[in-house]
């Protein structure tokens, strides 16, 4: 397996390593930094970029994609609760009447309606109007993934792979994965391409990967967009690089609030790879990523300052934002050495810029 194919397997498996699917009150994760300079980093669609982001509107960490990991996923959207028809209990749920909804749900999932079941599921993982009880929870996702609900099958297959709640039992997880990404579920689709990719490290597994990812992409799944921007950027023995097309999906899961793919953005367009360069909204895109949390992006956007591109140099910025990384434990040479050319009024009023930004 190449050095590429390499990099690609851990920057796209990353999520499924780490698949905590019913922790309660979890946060969506930000995706890990390309794990090497070879992976590649991918720039946006000129049309897609924001011009002249000075002070851009940020992504909040709670609108960050959504992965497996959460399971407040369209909580408000009732096909995720299969094909039940709109009901007192959905009805209740969709207002905020938790523990009526659950009350309302309760006797129908126990007579076997999947959509109730999942929506019993979803509020026990979450604790809506009830203690959070996974182990329960699970049951239930495993009860509606029996009836064949899309959204129960991803997360019972979930469950299964961790081996937490239920359990451990890759075979099956894989089954119930693939028919909820046959059943349309987007994150499902993703999950089934990183399953196939880690059967297979290297090109076959991406091969493999590819169309599900397309698939979750078409979807408007960050997590897809940027997967399939990843195989684009570095081509397979099936795949033509492409850096043009890989641009135009890292724009879109930028567009989404995706910050890994904001920083890979930004660096394309300072480097003009897979279309025309834009400094200006080169710059705008790392200072997307920076603000919302994007440690590499801080570090990203201090180079960007004292070098002068996209924006007017600042030291003083520069030194503020590799300060900001700093603290969250990056370290780069490069930007050491320009601190130590600092003076002592530059270097006070980069930490008084540092601590404003916390």
């Amino acid at each position: 397996m190449g050095a590429k194919s390499a990099n690609l397997v851990c920057a796209v498996a990353a999520v499924l390593a780490a698949f905590p699917v019913l922790t309660h009150g979890a946060t969506a994760q930000t995706a890990p930094a390309p794990a090497t300079s070879q992976a590649p980093s991918v720039t946006s669609a000129p049309t897609d970029a924001p011009q002249h982001l000075e002070t851009p509107q940020t992504t909040p960490k709670h609108d960050r994609p959504k992965l497996a990991s959460d399971p407040a996923v369209d909580i408000v959207n009732p096909t995720r609760f299969g094909k039940g028809a709109v009901d007192e209990a959905f009805g209740a749920y969709q207002r905020g009447l938790y523990k009526t909804a659950y009350n309302l749900a309760l006797p129908r999932a126990e007579n076997g309606d999947g959509a109730s079941q999942v929506l019993v599921a979803d509020m026990l993982a979450r604790g809506l109007g009830i203690p959070v009880n996974l182990p329960e929870s699970a049951k239930w996702y495993g009860k509606a993934a029996d009836q064949g609900v899309p959204e129960a099958q991803f997360r019972y297959g979930a469950i299964l792979l961790q081996g937490k709640y239920a359990p451990k039992d890759p075979a099956k997880a894989k089954t119930l994965m693939k028919a909820a990404a046959d059943g349309g579920n987007a994150m499902a689709q993703f999950n089934y391409g990183q399953i196939l990719l880690q059967e297979h490290p290297g090109d076959i597994g991406i091969d493999n990967a590819y169309p599900w990812f397309l698939k979750a992409a078409a979807q408007g799944l960050p997590d897809g967009s940027y997967a399939v921007s990843q195989i684009l950027s570095n081509g397979t023995l099936a795949v033509p690089r492409d850096d043009a097309k890989a641009r135009e999906y890292l724009a879109k899961a930028a567009n989404r609030g995706y910050d890994t793919a904001q920083l890979d953005l930004g660096r394309w367009l300072v480097e003009g790879r897979g279309g025309p360069r834009d400094y200006v909204s080169g710059f705008g895109w790392t200072l997307r990523a920076a603000v919302g949390g994007n440690v590499a992006a801080q570090a990203q956007l201090a180079k960007l300052y004292y070098q002068g591109l996209g924006v007017e140099g600042d030291s003083v910025k520069a030194a503020a934002w590799y300060m900001v990384a700093r603290r969250a434990g990056l370290t780069d040479p490069e930007l050491d050495s320009f601190m130590d050319g600092l003076d002592d009024d530059q270097i006070k009023a980069a930490l008084t810029e540092a601590n404003r930004m916390r």
